[in-house]
This record gives C-alpha cells, sequence and structure tokens, in this order.
C-alpha cells in the first residue's frame, strides 16, 4: 500500500505539471501576455522583454519536471527540481493571492482558469507531494531497471518541441480562448435569464463633526440620518460575489467617430473577413501582399472585409497608405484583440455570428483555397 502511495504522488505530481507545461507551450503568446501583466503590475515594466523567453522556459520546465515524474527518470535530480520549483512559486502565489496584482494567474494558461486562492491552495498540495519525491527519490531510482524511461522522455521532449513550434509560427494546436472555432459570438455574449448578478458590500465613511475623526459604517448602521453629529465623507464597493461572466464579455467594433458597430457585422449572414492587429507598428507585413489579394477578392464578392486594431486612426492611415490595403480600419480593446488570435496579424471569419476559420499570418489563404474550403461544400 506505501508503495502504490509513492507511486500516486509522483504521477500525480507529474501529470499536473505535464498538463500545464503543455497548455501554456503550445501557447507561447499568451505566456508572454500573463508575463507582460505580472511585470507591470509589479512596476517591472523594464523586464518586459523577457516575457517571451520566459513563457518558453516556465513551460517547457514544468514539462520536463513533469515527464521526469511520470516516467520515473533522473527522479534523484528532478524531484529536487520539483521542490525547488514549488518552493519558489507556493511563497509567489501567495502574494498574488493577498495583493490580487492579477485576476487569473495564467497557471494553467486558458485551458482552466483558477482563482489566485484556489493556485495558493494547489501548490501547498504539490508542495508536499514535492516533499515525499525527495524523501524517496533513491528509492524511486531503485525501481527503474531498463533505459526505457529516459527513452519515453527523450521521444516525449522531441514531440513537445515540434508541437510548441507549429503552434508559435501557426496558430495553438488547441484553442481554449472563447473565440475558437465554432463559437457563436452573440450567444457567447448573452447573459442568460435570472443568471446571478455581482453582489457588493458597501463600506461609507461618515465624518464626527465633534471629534473630527472619520469613521467606518456598513449598510445596516451608517448615520445618513444623523446630521447634527455626521457629515458624509465617502464611499466604496467591493465586490464579495461574482456574477455570472458570459464566455466573451468585451467585443465591441467601434468607428473611428466611436460608435458601437458590431452588431453590423456579427449579424451579417455572409461571410465576414476580420483581420486582427493589435499593433499595427509591430504588425509583421511579410503576407501583407495575400491579405490584400484576399480583401480584393472577397469585396468583389460582396463580403466585408475590415481590418480591428487597438492604434491610433492616424497609425491605421500611414499603414494603409504604406501597404495599398482596401479595407477599413475600425478600432478594438487590445486584450480582446490579443484574446481572439494569437498573431499580429491574424485573420479571423465568422459567417452569421459563428467563427468558421482563424489564421496566423503565415497562412493567410488565397482566394482559391478558401473557396475550395468554405463555398464548395
Amino acid at each position: 500500500m506505501i508503495k502504490i502511495l509513492k507511486h500516486l504522488a509522483r504521477i500525480l505530481f507529474g501529470l499536473v505539471f505535464i498538463f500545464s507545461g503543455f497548455v501554456k507551450g503550445i501557447d507561447p503568446l499568451g505566456s508572454t501576455y500573463k508575463f507582460t501583466d505580472y511585470f507591470h503590475a509589479m512596476d517591472l515594466d523594464s523586464l518586459v522583454w523577457a516575457a517571451f523567453p520566459l513563457g518558453i522556459l516556465l513551460a517547457f520546465a514544468e514539462f520536463a519536471i513533469g515527464v521526469a515524474f511520470v516516467f520515473n527518470s533522473r527522479m534523484k535530480v528532478f524531484s529536487w527540481l520539483g521542490l525547488l520549483f514549488m518552493t519558489f512559486f507556493t511563497p509567489l502565489t501567495l502574494w498574488i493571492a493577498v495583493k490580487n496584482p492579477v485576476t487569473d494567474c495564467g497557471c494553467f494558461g486558458d485551458a482552466l482558469v483558477i482563482s489566485n486562492w484556489e493556485t495558493f491552495y494547489k501548490n501547498l498540495v504539490f508542495s508536499a507531494l514535492a516533499i515525499i519525491a525527495v524523501i524517496n527519490r533513491k528509492w524511486y531510482a531503485e525501481q527503474v531497471k531498463t533505459p526505457m524511461p529516459l527513452v519515453l522522455s527523450s521521444v516525449t521532449f522531441v514531440v513537445y518541441f515540434g508541437i510548441v513550434y507549429y503552434s508559435y509560427n501557426h496558430l495553438p494546436l488547441i484553442d481554449f480562448r472563447p473565440y475558437k472555432v465554432g463559437t457563436n459570438i452573440p450567444e457567447a455574449m448573452r447573459v442568460p435569464e435570472g443568471a446571478p448578478q455581482d453582489v457588493y458590500e458597501n463600506i461609507f465613511y461618515y465624518k464626527n463633526k465633534n471629534t473630527g475623526e472619520i469613521e467606518e459604517f456598513t449598510e445596516e448602521n451608517y448615520p445618513w440620518k444623523d446630521t447634527v453629529n455626521w457629515e458624509y465623507h465617502d464611499m466604496e464597493s467591493n465586490l464579495i460575489q461574482k456574477g455570472y461572466e458570459p464566455p466573451i464579455h468585451n467585443f465591441m467594433i467601434e468607428s473611428p467617430e466611436g460608435e458601437d458597430i458590431t452588431d453590423f457585422f456579427i449579424y451579417d449572414k455572409n461571410y465576414v473577413f476580420i483581420l486582427i492587429a493589435y499593433d499595427l507598428n509591430n504588425a509583421k507585413v511579410s503576407s501583407q501582399d495575400q491579405i490584400n489579394t484576399l480583401a480584393d477578392w472577397a469585396q468583389a464578392q460582396g463580403y466585408s472585409f475590415i481590418c480591428l486594431t487597438a492604434s491610433a486612426q492616424d497609425d491605421a492611415m500611414a499603414f494603409a497608405e504604406t501597404y495599398g490595403t482596401p479595407y477599413e480600419y475600425f478600432n478594438a480593446d487590445e486584450v480582446t484583440l490579443k484574446t481572439i488570435i494569437r498573431s499580429n496579424p491574424g485573420l479571423m471569419v465568422i459567417k452569421d455570428g459563428t467563427v468558421v476559420a482563424k489564421y496566423h499570418y503565415n497562412d493567410i489563404p488565397s482566394p482559391e483555397e478558401f473557396s475550395q474550403e468554405y463555398m464548395s461544400k
């Protein structure tokens, strides 16, 4: 029984680390954005340049440790690495839970979102599992009689690197975000009737006219009627219970004049080609000729082809003039655009509000390719 528990501790630790490293590894830009959020929250803007390599390194470290644990490979070394990992991240996640600099720790990418406190409690459990692994590291090593664990680990690493490379140069192999192909955007934005609403606690601050001191009150006892002794000073509202939030809750297309024109596109019965370029100044232009060709063709067919960007209109007009783009530019939130597609630029095609296709800038289809794939059925 004790032997089984030892192996269960090792395998459970390894599987969770493999999962965490995998979902972050196939979405390297997502990990980059999360590190960037942390650096901004900690006033470490000078380290933003390191967000991408750190995202790659963290994902690989987790995956490598997980694989070693699952296959019982080199446990004398990797058990200590697992414990070192937990020793660093457990106090960090406690600080994140207390200070709440970001609402989502990003531990499992977009595949599984848990609260900051849940992350800390999870790390306490896995710290215990890491300690068990270190204590039994020699026993684990003694169970290995063949080179098979090392062979399996090596093959797994090769496959992993291939998947990460593919996901970076195209799109994530698995899309966990709310804008994945098949999603109907209007439905994903809808709040069901009777859904739970946010619940807030109001704190009132009143100044005592006799002492000059400011005291704190709740909604049950604040002295709003006693104007002789108390003077209103301030109020704050704290969210104590989060209500229902639809999967898509911040998607809006704005015209240059600031008008919300979202419905015009998400309820279009025809194909709508939406080029996503959250930052035009840093957008890759290697596929711009293919994009222009596809845009000309789409518009000739009577389909809308637009570009959504968080860049200023002056930058959009300059970009249009430089590259001869035949489509209009509209504005959207930068975080939303980064969430829609992990590519700058990238292309999303919708029809009657449903996402039918997404393309990395390395994979922009020709009119013939798109027609054969979607219009010949």
